[in-house]
């Protein structure tokens, strides 16, 4: 009897203890350190992306004042995982991202995040109308959805589902528009921006990208 009550005591000491444990709130995912970030990105990062993410060099993105989350997805889609080929294939990024854990992604997208984006200007006049068209309306005639619609009407994104483009590299804006369209880049959740890049023509694509670099 008395081996007995010492069980139901036992048991019942364990399920109060998982009871506690159940209600206990959940622990909020690591969102990164800046501090941690800025080690890595000034000096490793810093030769492609500049110390603080403004790249000066137009096939190298700017890094600075984009969403932390989307950040965080292109390091992970960079990074190849059990032999496989990774989402995102770049033969630099692939070979410089596999050297860090997630947390390391995670401080370093945190890092750049916070730094003040330096943004580029519109360089071609004949072409704003036509950009700001396609941004703004996109062109109900083919079903091309409108760059705002996404992006906010001065292309700052949306954290967590689209990324900052406004005041980009238009160098950059159009390699990956194209990209997309002819699926050498497909890391995009649904083929959303593979549906869009494939009905513009180069003329659009050139023209989008130069009036996005130059928003606010």
């Amino acid at each position: 009897m008395k081996r007995s009550l010492i069980l139901s005591s036992l048991v019942a000491a364990l399920a109060v203890a998982a009871a506690a444990h159940a209600n206990e709130p959940a622990k909020p995912a690591y969102k990164g350190d800046p501090a941690k970030g800025q080690a890595i990105g000034s000096t490793i990062c810093a030769a492609c992306h500049n110390a603080d993410g403004n790249s000066v060099i137009s096939a190298n993105p700017k890094l600075a004042g984009q969403n932390a989350d989307y950040l965080y997805k292109q390091m992970t889609n960079f990074k190849a995982v059990d032999g496989k080929q990774p989402a995102r294939v770049n033969a630099i990024m692939n070979g410089m991202i596999s050297a860090f854990n997630e947390e390391q992604m995670r401080d370093l997208a945190a890092y750049f995040s916070s730094q003040k984006q330096k943004g580029e200007v519109a360089k071609n006049r004949d072409t704003i109308a036509l950009g700001q068209k396609i941004f703004r309306a996109g062109d109900i005639s083919k079903g091309l959805p409108a760059c705002a619609g996404c992006h906010g009407p001065a292309g700052h994104g949306i954290p967590a589902q689209f990324p900052r483009i406004g005041g980009q590299f238009s160098d950059y804006l159009e390699v990956q528009l194209k990209s997309f369209r002819d699926e050498s880049r497909a890391n995009d959740p649904n083929k959303m921006m593979r549906m869009v890049a494939i009905k513009m023509t180069d003329v659009e694509i050139k023209a989008v990208a130069d009036y996005i670099a130059g928003l606010r």
